[in-house]
């Protein structure tokens, strides 16, 4: 583990400029990319922990606020600590506008996420991994999936609506990928059941996509996110952290 060295940053895209936050190992060195992609609360103080930690581990990682078409981060005002009396009123303020992000929108922003991680100098320009959370491990799904010669790796922790009856569902993109994949989930996730997982793990292997599976007993949805303390599951979490670490250390 090192030091890191984090920055506030701003991205043109053709709908307008996205706030992004980006931290690094402090050695000023390129490293292997990283895109972060955050839970549906978007980019706030427990997601920059989270890639922090990844930056220490020796990668250049960019966490963008994909809602910027809101405003700028966080999504909703939210506490440090979210306790389980205003839980489901916070996700219920920030759900409308997960959904209403277009999956053609998510994906042109992706690729100007994966173009600027590409061109810095901060990284070693080859392809990039990519990790999601929540509503984040569909839009990792999703560009993993639309872009398959950018992405050498792809975690999905606790994903949401991986399969749906829409002729755009996120699991259609599984037979692009050519990156690796990490499923990490709880078998108490109420968004995405044990019997949704076992479905999207059939996705995968009839595709043909290399992955790993892991089921983290207890767990709900939202196991990773230390300040949604309801939901926090500090052992399913360091699960997570030692299956993401090992993948992209292969990979990238």
């Amino acid at each position: 583990m090192t030091g890191v060295h984090s920055t506030a940053l701003t991205l043109a895209t053709q709908d307008g400029v996205a706030d992004a936050y980006l931290t690094r190992p402090d050695d000023n060195a390129p490293h292997p990319s990283v895109l972060f992609y955050t839970d549906i609360m978007g980019v706030r103080p427990s997601m920059k922990r989270m890639a922090d930690r990844l930056a220490s581990a020796g990668y250049t990682v960019l966490a963008p606020n994909v809602f910027y078409r809101n405003g700028p981060a966080p999504v909703v005002e939210m506490p440090e600590a979210v306790t389980a009396d205003i839980l489901w009123d916070i996700v219920g303020k920030a759900a409308p506008v997960a959904q209403a992000l277009p999956p053609t929108d998510a994906m042109r922003d992706a690729l100007v996420w994966l173009d600027w991680l590409e061109s810095s100098e901060f990284t070693t320009g080859g392809p990039a991994g990519i990790t999601g959370y929540c509503n984040g491990g569909m839009l990792c799904l999703r560009t993993a999936g639309s872009y398959p010669d950018r992405v050498a790796a792809a975690a999905i922790v606790h994903g949401s609506h991986l399969i749906t009856d829409a002729p755009d569902s996120p699991h259609l993109m599984a037979g692009h990928i050519k990156a690796e994949v990490f499923f990490a989930n709880g078998d108490k996730d109420t968004v995405n059941p044990p019997e949704d997982v076992r479905r999207f793990n059939a996705v995968l292997s009839a595709a043909g996509v290399r992955h790993r599976s892991e089921m983290y007993a207890n767990a709900q949805h939202g196991f990773s996110a230390s300040d949604l303390l309801p939901l926090y599951d500090k052992a399913a979490d360091e699960r997570h952290w030692a299956g993401l670490l090992d993948l992209f250390g292969r990979t990238l």
